[in-house]
């Protein structure tokens, strides 16, 4: 396995700077995932780890040992494309082989390590088709396969789920974090998909605009994210997030005021819509959108403060549209940033529904 080292490594498409500077360690053995939107830098960095783009400038180390000059058959490096990329001609058997026809392993070998891996990912009754006669799930576990035949030492997943439908990506993201805990084999996953980053991966690094805005747990993203991006990229549905002034313990915005912790003067307030709950007292509103979600339903409630997403525990829809409500909360699961900064004041304490 491998410890993975970027030192202040940028990325240039010319005139266009991709990535300015990144300074990232990924531990020996840690499933981490590269999140953020469209642009942010993501696959520029795995595609950097697995060789195919070399860095602009910096440096980028894997146990210690520079790589930046060192060709991409030449990483021990496995990686699943999101298009999965199989050889249409080829068996899956073939397909799974490929790799090691450059490292030249003997036949017998090959075709146990073959073997070995189609067992891992459950594949071995599919070895003599074709790809065009796998469904998209068992495409991917060749993929898998195939990358993991090499024996690397670094696992890269490039958006790996995102062509499956609802239900094979929730089985899948339970494969590969099994396959990841079975093999200890260092992993760097790719998505714009928070629910596979907060689900998957050990650590999160949040990129935005080709820079690293945070590196936590799952939890350190979502109770205590570092700035309103974060916030509003971690969660589903999104934080509910309001701009105000906070003097005294009070928060004002638009007419509308409840308490707040630890902050005054120019703040945002962000309310995750768990965190919510409807009451006899609280911020008033209106509901003007129910959303049914199977075991819980999202309210749209129109406030004096614009728009707030509340959710319930629950499959019975309890309330109506237009019905006029109170919204509460407990005021220590609220997250505070500085307004000007967008840097976060107070994280949440706690982890619970209001």
């Amino acid at each position: 396995m491998a410890k993975i080292e970027f030192r202040h490594v940028s990325k240039r498409f010319g005139a266009v700077e991709v990535i300015p500077d990144m300074d990232l360690v990924i531990e020996d053995g840690e499933f981490a995932a590269l999140l953020g939107p469209s642009g942010c830098g993501k696959s520029t960095s795995l595609f950097m780890l697995a060789g195919i783009y070399l860095p602009s400038g910096g440096e980028l180390l894997f146990d210690g040992h520079l790589v930046n000059e060192v060709e991409a058959r030449d990483r021990n490096v496995g990686i699943v494309f999101q298009s999965y990329a199989l050889y249409p001609h080829m068996s899956v058997r073939d397909n799974i082989l490929f790799p090691l026809r450059f490292k030249k392993t003997p036949r017998d070998e090959a075709l146990a390590r073959v073997k070995a891996a189609a067992d891992l990912v459950r594949v071995t009754e599919l070895l003599d088709r074709r790809p065009s006669e796998l469904s998209g799930g068992q495409q991917q576990r060749v993929a898998l396969a195939r990358a993991l035949v090499k024996k690397p030492q670094l696992l890269l997943l490039d958006e790996p789920l995102s062509n499956l439908d609802a239900s094979l990506r929730l089985s899948m993201r339970t494969e590969i974090k099994s396959l990841h805990e079975q093999l200890g084999v260092t992993t760097v996953l790719v998505t714009h998909d928070q629910i596979e980053a907060t689900t998957m991966a050990d650590r999160i690094i949040c990129m935005r605009a080709g820079r690293i805005e945070q590196v936590g747990t799952p939890d350190d993203l979502y109770l205590r994210p570092s700035s309103l991006f974060v916030a509003g990229f971690i969660g589903s549905p999104p934080i509910n997030l309001v701009a105000g002034k906070a003097e005294g313990g009070t928060f004002t915005a638009d007419g509308t005021r409840f308490p707040v912790v630890g902050a005054s003067g120019e703040i945002t307030v962000g309310l995750r819509p768990e965190h919510l709950r409807f009451g006899e007292a609280g911020f008033a509103g209106r509901i003007t959108q129910i959303e049914p979600m199977g075991r819980e339903i999202l309210y749209v409630v129109e406030t004096g403060m614009g728009a707030v997403r509340v959710l319930e525990q629950g499959s019975f829809v309890g309330h109506t549209i237009g019905e006029q409500v109170k919204v509460a909360f407990r005021p220590e699961n609220s997250l505070v940033f500085e307004t000007k900064r967008q840097k976060l004041i107070v994280g949440a304490h706690v982890r619970t529904p209001a």
